[in-house]
């Protein structure tokens, strides 16, 4: 994929001879992480870097656009623009770097920034024209172009998943996530938490839900559907990736400050999936309602490969990791899987790249 650039001044895609300031170079290693995953590599190379003046940095979300091209949403803090890169990637050497930004903008063409627009879930649509961006403020799912960054849509949302006390999600808890299915009909938008009404069980398992959306890419899309998902105890939904019309794949993740990260990556099962919009509660549910999971690996597993933490962690390859992205097939049958860590643009932590090859039979 490759954007053109737009003759007209004000508009704020970055031309692609810009310079990457490149801190770091790519880190190989590899091996098992269990029976079904294996780390191919992985690279530190964007870490503390800048693109045409814009740190990258907070990258929350990612969308496999090609064999060798992706796109990262960031999740912007304080006066920052909402932005997009695109990426050029490689799974083995597994390398990675910034060749395209894109500058997300209000229908009047101002920008975004982190005040009034926190990205965390990132669908590229058909055609690599439009993408599909989640801020979890209120929360949203807004419409943008690539060419330019402007806004052109946006996507209802269910008045209950509103932050309280417009509905009952809670702040910082909402659409962390967004999947869409190969042909492009389906969208699935994750819940990081819990409704009020649906809450956390004696397990310390919180019940979250998970909205499909159903509708033509660059066009309207309506929910349909609601799927009950119980994240591990502790763990909150981060990512979710769409693998067939019955198969997603789903990432949970937490912090233990002076411990460090758990990041498990799941197959969740769509298989008489149980409609749950009419419940106005999960708590009574049966556990029969919520979708079967089957833990793919765990990061801390992972052979650590040569890497470094730069706090504790206790797998040095761990970190705030909150992007996943599945591509194409490899050789013998298993998917490419990538994910990326959001460094919060902090200096303990590390925007890094990650290469696995996953069999998700």
């Amino acid at each position: 994929m490759r954007w053109q650039k737009p003759l007209a001044a004000a508009v704020v895609l970055t031309a692609l001879t810009t310079t990457l300031t490149a801190s770091a170079t790519p880190v190989q290693g590899g091996g098992a992480c269990s029976s079904n995953a294996t780390l191919l590599g992985f690279s530190d190379a964007l870490d503390k870097t800048t693109y045409d003046g814009q740190p990258v940095a907070g990258l929350s979300a990612l969308n496999v656009t090609g064999p060798h091209s992706a796109v990262a949403l960031v999740d912007n803090v304080g006066t920052t623009p909402a932005r997009v890169f695109g990426l050029k990637v490689n799974s083995k050497p597994t390398s990675v770097q910034v060749d395209a930004m894109t500058i997300l903008r209000r229908p009047d063409g101002t920008p975004y920034n982190g005040g009034d627009f926190d990205g965390e879930g990132l669908v590229v649509e058909r055609g690599d024209r439009t993408i599909l961006a989640t801020s979890e403020r209120e929360p949203s799912i807004r419409r943008f172009r690539l060419s330019d960054g402007q806004q052109i849509g946006q996507l209802p949302v269910p008045a209950r998943f509103q932050v309280a006390p417009a509905g009952e999600a809670t702040s910082n808890a909402t659409f962390e996530s967004l999947a869409v299915s190969r042909d492009g009909l389906s969208l699935y938008a994750g819940m990081e938490g819990p409704l009020a009404s649906d809450g956390t069980d004696v397990d310390n398992r919180t019940r979250n839900r998970i909205i499909r959306y159903f509708g033509l890419p660059g066009h309207e899309y309506r929910p349909v559907a609601q799927y009950a998902y119980k994240p591990d105890p502790g763990l909150a939904l981060v990512e979710l990736a769409s693998a067939s019309p019955t198969e997603l794949v789903s990432m949970e993740r937490t912090f233990t400050p002076g411990v460090g990260n758990t990041i498990r990556v799941f197959t969740v099962s769509l298989r008489r999936a149980t409609d749950v919009t009419a419940q106005a509660s999960l708590a009574d549910a049966p556990s029969s309602v919520f979708l079967q999971k089957k833990l793919l690996f765990d990061l801390v597993d992972c052979p650590p490969s040569g890497a470094v933490a730069k706090q504790p962690q206790p797998n040095p390859l761990l970190d705030n990791v909150e992007a996943l992205a599945l591509g194409e097939y490899l050789p013998g049958g298993r998917r490419q899987l990538y994910l990326m860590s959001d460094d919060n643009n902090g200096a303990t932590q590390i925007t890094r790249f990650y290469s696995l090859a996953v069999d998700l039979h």
